[in-house]
C-alpha cells in the first residue's frame, strides 16, 4: 500500500486480494471527502444521570440512526458510529468469542453488530465500530486458536511480552508471525461480514506504526470499502506521515469531551484545536484528513443532555472543523437534536467548505486569528475567529490571500451576498469565542 489507489484503479485490483503483494488499497480508495455523520462517545463520556457508557444500546444507537436519517442524511451525514464498550457487558467488562474476535454484549445489543448494521442500512446510513490496538490481553489468556491457521493468540504476541497501546491494556503483537495478520483478518472479516463500514483503532502510541499498516490490509483483504481512523488523545504528531497511506484520518488532539454533565466546554476542551491544528497541516493529504474529534453540537435547549458551550461558540466549531476539513461527527444525543443545531450542520454552504478537501492555512495566530483556504473553483474560503473574551474587529487583508482589487464578498452561515470590497473586508463586532465564515471571489 505504498501509494493510492483511483478508484479505477481499485476496481481493476480488485481482482488480485489473493496475489502476493497485491495492495488494493480498500482503506484508501473511495474516500475523496471527510466523513459525516454521529459518534456515541460524546453521550457515553457524560457524567450526566441516564448517560455515562451504560447508554450504549441497541435502541440508543438505532434511535440515533433515526435522527440523523429524519434531520441529518440530506446534508451529507451517513455514518452512525458505534464507540467503546459495544463488546462489554453494562459493568464495561470485555468478551470476545472463541477465535478471540470482538463480540457484541447481548444485553446491549440483542440483535447483534449485524442487526444493527442491517436497521442503519436500511435507513440509507452506514455503521462505525470501535477497537483498540494491539492484542488484548483477555485474548492472549484465552489463548484462543485463530480462524484458518494453527495458531493460538498467545503466539502472534511479542516475547517478552510488551504491553502497549495508550491505556497498556494490550501486548505487543509480532507481525513477523503470519498469523498475526491471520488474526487482525479475522477479525476485519468479522466486522465485514456484520456490514461495518467505518472502523476506528483507538489508543495508538509511536509504536504502533505496524498496527495501522496491519488494520489497513486487514480491511483490504475483506474486499469491503471501509473507512479507516488512526485514533488516539492525540495520535504521536511524530508517526503522522507513516500513517498518511494507510488511514482515512488521524486525531490530532486530545478528546473534545469535558467528561463532565456536558458534552463539553469551551476550555475542556474545544478551543486547543484552534493552535494544534497548524502543527499537522504539512502532513496531511488527499484522503487523509485530521480528526478534530466529534463537535459537540446537538442539544442547547429543552431535555436531555446539553452540549456545554453557547450558540455563537457551536457555529465557531463548525466553521473551524469545515475549513481544516476534518470529519464532521455530531457529538450528544441526536434523538433531541434542536432546530438551532440543525440549522447550523445543515447549512449547505458551510459544509460544501469542508468536503471541498482542501487543508487550509493560518495567516495569524494569537487571540484574533485569520485563516484561508482555496476552493476548487478558485474562489476564497475565509474564517476569522475571536478567542478573546470581548468583541473585537478582524480585518482581512485581499494581500494576505495573494490578490488585488475589487473582489465579492458572500457570508456563508448567513448565505447572502455583502458585496464587492476593494483591498480588504473587516468584521465587526466579532463576540467572544465567535467567527465568520466569507467566500472571496
Amino acid at each position: 500500500m505504498s501509494s493510492r489507489l483511483t478508484a479505477v484503479a481499485a476496481a481493476v485490483v480488485a481482482v488480485a486480494v489473493l496475489l502476493p503483494g497485491a495492495s488494493p488499497a480498500y482503506a484508501k480508495t473511495g474516500f475523496a471527502a471527510p466523513a459525516m455523520g454521529w459518534s456515541s462517545w460524546s453521550v457515553e463520556a457524560s457524567t450526566r444521570a441516564t448517560y455515562g457508557t451504560s447508554w450504549l444500546t441497541e435502541s440508543h444507537v438505532e434511535g440515533a440512526a433515526d435522527a440523523v436519517a429524519s434531520k441529518l442524511k440530506s446534508a451529507g451525514y451517513r455514518y452512525i458510529n458505534i464507540d467503546s464498550g459495544w463488546n462489554a457487558d453494562l459493568s464495561f467488562n470485555g468478551h470476545t468469542d472463541g477465535n478471540g474476535i470482538p463480540d457484541p454484549d447481548p444485553t446491549r445489543f440483542p440483535d447483534g453488530i449485524a442487526g444493527v448494521a442491517n436497521y442503519v442500512h436500511n435507513e440509507g446510513l452506514l455503521l462505525g465500530l470501535y477497537t483498540t490496538v494491539g492484542l488484548d490481553k483477555g485474548v492472549y489468556d484465552k489463548n484462543a486458536p485463530i480462524v484458518g491457521t494453527g495458531c493460538h493468540t498467545q503466539d502472534i504476541a511479542q516475547q517478552p511480552l510488551t504491553a502497549t497501546n495508550g491505556w497498556g491494556s494490550s501486548w505487543k503483537i509480532n507481525y513477523g508471525n503470519s498469523c498475526a495478520r491471520a488474526y487482525l483478518n479475522s477479525v476485519a472479516s468479522k466486522f465485514a461480514s456484520w456490514g461495518v463500514d467505518l472502523i476506528k483503532v483507538d489508543g495508538i502510541t509511536a509504536d504502533n506504526v505496524a498496527d495501522v499498516q496491519a488494520w489497513s490490509r486487514a480491511i483490504d483483504q475483506t474486499g469491503r470499502s471501509i473507512w479507516l481512523t488512526a485514533s488516539a488523545w492525540p495520535v504521536p504528531q511524530s508517526i503522522e506521515s507513516q500513517l498518511s497511506s494507510y488511514a482515512n484520518d488521524v486525531r490530532i488532539d486530545t478528546d473534545v469531551e469535558c467528561y463532565c454533565a456536558t458534552l463539553s466546554t469551551w476550555t475542556s476542551s474545544v478551543s486547543a484545536r484552534w493552535n494544534d491544528l497548524p502543527n499537522w497541516l504539512g502532513g496531511l493529504g488527499s484522503g487523509y484528513f485530521p480528526d478534530l474529534d466529534s463537535m459537540p453540537i446537538s442539544n442547547n435547549s429543552g431535555s436531555a443532555i446539553q452540549d456545554g458551550i453557547s450558540s455563537t461558540e457551536r457555529q465557531s466549531v463548525m466553521t473551524f472543523w469545515s475549513m481544516a476539513s476534518a470529519p464532521l461527527y455530531v457529538g450528544g444525543d441526536v434523538y433531541f437534536l434542536d432546530s438551532g443545531a440543525v440549522s447550523i450542520l445543515t447549512n449547505p454552504e458551510v459544509v460544501a467548505v469542508d468536503q471541498s478537501a482542501r487543508f487550509p492555512t493560518r495567516i495569524t495566530g494569537g487571540t484574533l486569528q485569520k485563516w484561508r483556504k482555496q476552493l476548487p473553483d478558485g474562489s476564497w474560503a475565509v474564517a476569522v475567529y475571536n478567542l478573546g473574551s470581548s468583541s473585537a474587529n478582524i480585518t482581512v487583508n485581499w494581500s494576505d490571500l495573494g490578490i488585488s482589487g475589487s473582489h465579492p464578498v458572500r457570508d456563508l452561515v448567513s448565505r447572502t451576498d455583502l458585496g464587492s470590497f476593494s483591498g480588504s473586508w473587516t468584521a465587526t463586532a466579532i463576540p467572544a469565542h465567535g467567527s465568520k465564515l466569507i467566500k472571496v471571489g
